[in-house]
């Protein structure tokens, strides 16, 4: 692993901060990169979110609250970085770009729906993030490979904790296994969005990770879990995509909405 870009010592904590406090400037390439993947998880942070108090038992609100702040975390230290390149915060990028400057994959902005759809997203979104992250850590920026290191550890308990949900929904009740089924139905057809290469991926070689390269141990960990649940994996409708280039569904604007609203009415409000 490279060390031009990143001035953190060994064992120190990894935090937004640290890295702003690192000061080193990405290029506009990387940047542009980094900001993908910290949209992703800054906008399932804030589905996730909405679980707090909602979900169907006391455990699942810690759950999936934790989920959520270190996705959110994940979004701060990539939104961190990326911001260096533009003389800007994470703050800048989180509430203060307008719905087509956001290049969130469209998984990640789809409604929650009920608790069996939420966790389909959580189980596509988690292993898929495990793949790109596990990958990530031999990036030769050395700032996006020590982001990586720490959030693909976080992340490997988000797809356990998916996976027991998918099996305990799928092999439970005849309810718990239709909702699973349709959860499924709703997320799955935009997987194929994530394995997508592009040319900005490309330019930036070994410093970035190919969606495509990641695709055959995701339809391998995938299918097999939900061979055990008794599941197929579903097929049909592929939607067509275009979150990487600021295309998103009608649910986005809404969601930005109200995640926005509060620093845009106090924009200089401090803390």
């Amino acid at each position: 692993m490279s060390d031009q870009s990143f001035r953190i010592s060994a064992g120190e904590a990894l935090t937004a901060e640290k890295i702003t406090e690192a000061g080193e400037k990405p290029s506009e390439a990387v940047a542009t990169y980094a900001v993908r993947l910290g949209d992703d998880a800054l906008i399932l942070a804030q589905r996730l979110g909405w679980w707090i108090a909602r979900a169907p038992e006391l455990e699942e609100d810690v759950a999936l609250g934790n989920i959520a702040l270190d996705q959110l975390g994940h979004a701060r230290s990539f939104l961190s970085y990326a911001a260096l390149a533009w003389g800007k915060t994470e703050d800048d990028l989180a509430y203060f770009r307008d719905e087509p400057e956001f290049t969130n994959l469209q998984i990640v902005e789809q409604p929650n729906g009920d608790f069996a759809a939420t966790i389909a997203r959580q189980f596509i979104v988690s292993y898929y993030q495990f793949e790109l992250y596990r990958r990530l850590v031999d990036s030769t920026n050395a700032t996006l490979a020590a982001i990586a290191a720490k959030a693909v550890k976080e992340v490997d308990y988000h797809r356990d904790h998916a996976t027991q949900w998918v099996l305990r929904l799928a092999l439970g009740t005849e309810e718990s296994r239709r909702r699973m089924i349709a959860g499924l139905g709703v997320m799955w057809p935009y997987v194929d969005e994530m394995f997508r290469d592009d040319d900005l991926v490309e330019s930036l070689g070994d410093a970035a990770v190919l969606p495509s390269s990641l695709r055959e141990d995701f339809d391998a960990v995938t299918g097999a879990v939900l061979a055990e649940a008794e599941l197929e994996v579903p097929e049909g409708f592929v939607a067509r995509g275009g979150g990487r280039e600021g295309i998103h569904t009608e649910f986005f604007g809404p969601l930005i909405a109200e995640m926005q609203v509060l620093a845009r009415a106090h924009p200089e409000a401090t803390w």
